[in-house]
């Protein structure tokens, strides 16, 4: 039954997400330049916000240096290293910090960030709703303009059509989503030509004092260009996709069948063709879905200053911000494993012949 099987892929999240979590928690052991290292340089340099953030109030600089297994730390004292190691949590070893962790996280308890004055859950969803917005709208977009064409595409192989939106589709591949973006900033937003589009934000400073259809404007108006940036960096591959899955259908022995005995050309492909062929278009829903969501949109976040996820995680990891970079990890992959079960389930819904249960 599919009710076993979704308790099977259930169980299988578990070992896979714990798996994930060690993999770069021994990654992020090994790197150098921990938060540690890094507050200590700060204090060093005499930072007064570094300062303020070290518990007890130990700040002081002492005059002769101490031993101590952190490079750079000449010239401060052993208590606020000591300190400083118990404030993010390296005073224990490594493994205890991991089991930790991994309870913490079982209860979705995700500690505060060493440099925000919040819990890691709510910078997660203060940042949410900005690459929601971003991930879903481009999808959509995405699979209602490369599923049409991948499949007149198909239809019309080696027509005039196919070869002038084949130029389209390889332009399209060939040029990143950001380097669009800057294109369309000088073209649209204000750069050198026209300014009809905001440069940042999701919405505007008036937000709160606008009328609800004033506010779905604005809303639109701000998230358009980051969104067609972000559909031309990726409707190529799946409108490819889609036309080899349909072109490898079309050239099978059933579709001869069906037309023999009597179905027109539009009968066999919506009939026939499309439930097999879009299996494997769906397959891919997840993966675009949370590559999207979570990776493709960084540097659009950047370029648009759209203060988003994918801007979270690359911040905390260059800070150093661990609480936080495990975080977003653990969200990450747990709706990654959630989508792909998605996936599989919607294969169902696309051909009821799939048995799960039968599978190896």
């Amino acid at each position: 039954m599919m009710g076993h099987y979704i308790l099977k892929r259930l169980a299988l999240m578990i070992p896979t997400l714990l798996g994930i979590m060690l993999v770069n928690f021994l990654i992020v052991q090994a790197a150098p330049g921990g938060p540690v290292e890094q507050m200590m340089a700060q204090i060093q340099a005499h930072d007064v916000n570094a300062t303020s953030r070290v518990s007890g109030g130990l700040a002081d600089v002492a005059a002769a240096g101490t031993q101590s297994n952190y490079r750079g730390s000449q010239g401060l004292e052993q208590e606020l290293i000591e300190r400083l190691e118990k404030q993010f949590g390296f005073d224990k070893p490594a493994h205890e910090r991991f089991f930790s962790m991994l309870w913490n996280y079982l209860r979705f308890d995700f500690g505060d960030s060493f440099y925000r004055d919040q819990s890691v859950i709510s910078i997660i969803i203060e940042k949410l709703p900005v690459s929601i917005s971003l991930g879903l709208w481009s999808t959509l977009l995405m699979y209602l303009i490369a599923i049409p064409l991948g499949i007149k595409k198909a239809i019309r192989d080696g027509s005039s059509f196919d070869v002038w939106t084949s130029m389209v589709v390889i332009v399209g591949n060939a040029i990143p989503a950001f380097l669009f973006a800057i294109l369309f900033i000088v073209l649209f937003a204000g750069g050198t030509y026209f300014d009809w589009f905001p440069l940042r934000g999701l919405v505007s400073d008036n937000w709160d004092e606008l009328t609800w259809g004033a506010k779905i404007v604005d809303y639109f108006w701000h998230i358009t260009l980051p969104v067609v940036c972000l559909v031309i960096g990726s409707f190529a591959g799946l409108t490819l996709l889609t036309k080899n899955s349909f072109l490898d259908e079309i050239g099978k022995q059933y579709v001869l069948t069906a037309k023999a005995k009597g179905l027109n050309d539009t009968q066999v492909l919506y009939r026939h063709v499309f439930r097999n062929a879009m299996l494997i278009v769906i397959a891919g829903i997840p993966g675009q879905l949370v590559g999207i969501l979570f990776t493709g949109s960084m540097l659009i976040e950047i370029v648009f200053s759209l203060d988003g996820l994918g801007l979270l995680g690359y911040e905390s990891v260059v800070n150093r911000d661990y609480p936080v970079v495990f975080g977003t990890l653990y969200i990450f992959t747990l709706i990654g494993l959630l989508l792909n079960l998605i996936g599989d389930m919607t294969y169902v819904l696309v051909d009821p012949r799939i048995d799960f249960e039968g599978r190896s």
